[in-house]
């Protein structure tokens, strides 16, 4: 039942995205602090009239940290609105005060997004995929063992 519920919000961010929703340029602080309380209520309805409303906040906020990235990156703004919203959208124990709030901790989760993405890209740049093996005090030689072993390959 959840994971339904979760995807028919990814599904209302692609639409959204899309332009099948389209966004509205007015509202008011208080209609977007209704939605907030609505949906961290339990409301999936109020959550999906809420992207719609502050989609074009999110895109400014997602393209001005896709603008400090390297060129070339592989992830779009788009990607990174999506994403966000599905990562908010998991979260339960939030207590949404207002716009301003939503906001902030929207672009903090971008940011995470950025910093996830930075790592594994890292990660599997320097063989992060290679066989790690830890050393157990079986694997562990003593010096004195070792020095009897490079004197018996001399002898």
């Amino acid at each position: 039942m959840e994971q339904r519920r979760n995807q028919k919000g990814i599904i209302a961010v692609a639409a959204l995205i899309s332009g099948s929703y389209g966004c509205r340029m007015t509202q008011s602080p208080q209609e977007v602090t209704q939605l907030l309380v609505a949906w961290r209520n339990g409301d999936l309805q109020a959550r999906d009239e809420l992207m719609p409303l502050v989609y074009q906040e999110l895109h400014r906020l997602a393209h001005q940290y896709m603008s400090r990235e390297r060129p070339g990156h592989t992830l779009q703004t788009s990607a990174l609105i999506n994403e966000a919203f599905v990562r908010l959208a998991d979260l339960t124990d939030v207590q949404w005060q207002n716009r301003a709030r939503f906001v902030g901790i929207a672009g903090q989760m971008m940011r995470r997004i950025l910093v996830d993405y930075a790592r594994n890209r890292g990660y599997a740049k320097r063989g992060g995929s290679a066989l790690q093996v830890s050393l157990d005090d079986d694997f562990v030689v003593s010096e004195a063992h070792a020095r009897t072993r490079v004197e018996q390959s001399v002898s």
